[in-house]
């Protein structure tokens, strides 16, 4: 057994993880360093996506009747969880008492429904863009007059020319997150703001496999963490740093014998 890490979830896991073996008890964590995105995949498991999505909406629906406060990651809790420093961030992305947001990466709209509260009297349009049976669910169940669903950036920005990206929890799920994010400078969003993303303390970034607890859902797929400055750098041509701060919901753990961490910032285009 090896170091202790703790899961994104707060409070929920707390577990020794040790490297990944034929004869091993099954872990939860992050696991490896690979070459590539095709090596990363051939070690993971993959997922069922009927179950996630299902998981998911059944939680966001408890939250639309009040059952539940608020759902992260699929997961349902009977208390309002929230970032102040994002709530902050969000507040400054505020223009002319209206929030335009595309929610990249939003499942069925997770942060909207934590969020919403603290801005009545806002014009809000919120828009998730997802994958295909995301968008498909959000659009005939969870869907009002604020929040929409959408298959593309540039179908979310057809409906509405939004001011702020949001990026929460997401980049390291992409293939090729660096690429992701120079497409985005051609949009020129007013407002940058990235959530919950992984970090290690390493000279380059490393590429994992993250093995999900079972208790959420069965799933393992390739994971990303960054070198903070590396990072930070992609934006600098285009926005200016305005804030940065720790997850809440993600304590600093241990991957590969290096320091990883959560943070977010607010990235403001330069004028």
């Amino acid at each position: 057994m090896k170091k202790v890490f703790k899961y994104f979830i707060p409070g929920f896991i707390k577990r020794h993880y040790s490297a990944l073996g034929k004869n091993e008890t099954p872990v939860y964590g992050w696991f490896g360093s690979y070459s590539g995105w095709a090596e990363a995949l051939s070690h993971c498991s993959g997922y069922d996506s009927e179950v996630i999505i299902n998981k998911v909406k059944n939680s966001i629906l408890k939250v639309i009747t009040g059952a539940a406060e608020c759902e992260r990651d699929s997961v349902a809790f009977t208390t309002h969880e929230y970032s102040p420093d994002l709530l902050e961030a969000l507040k400054m992305a505020v223009t002319n008492n209206e929030l335009n947001v595309i929610d990249y990466g939003g499942s069925l709209g997770s942060t909207y429904f934590q969020y919403r509260r603290f801005f009545e009297g806002v014009k809000i349009n919120w828009m998730v863009v997802e994958q295909k049976h995301f968008v498909v669910v959000g659009n005939k169940e969870i869907t009002n007059n604020e929040l929409n669903f959408f298959y593309t950036v540039k179908e979310a920005i057809a409906f509405k020319n939004a001011t702020t990206m949001l990026l929460s929890s997401v980049l390291p799920y992409l293939e090729k997150p660096f690429e992701f994010i120079d497409q985005l400078k051609f949009y020129t969003f007013d407002n940058i703001i990235i959530d919950r993303n992984a970090f290690i303390e390493e000279k380059k970034d490393i590429l994992t496999v993250q093995i999900v607890p079972e208790f959420i859902y069965k799933a393992s797929y390739p994971a990303w963490f960054f070198n903070e400055q590396n990072f930070k750098d992609r934006f600098t041509d285009t926005y200016d740093l305005k804030m940065e701060f720790m997850s809440p919901f993600a304590l600093p753990a241990i991957v590969n014998e290096k320091k990883v961490f959560w943070k977010g910032f607010l990235f403001k285009k330069k004028i």
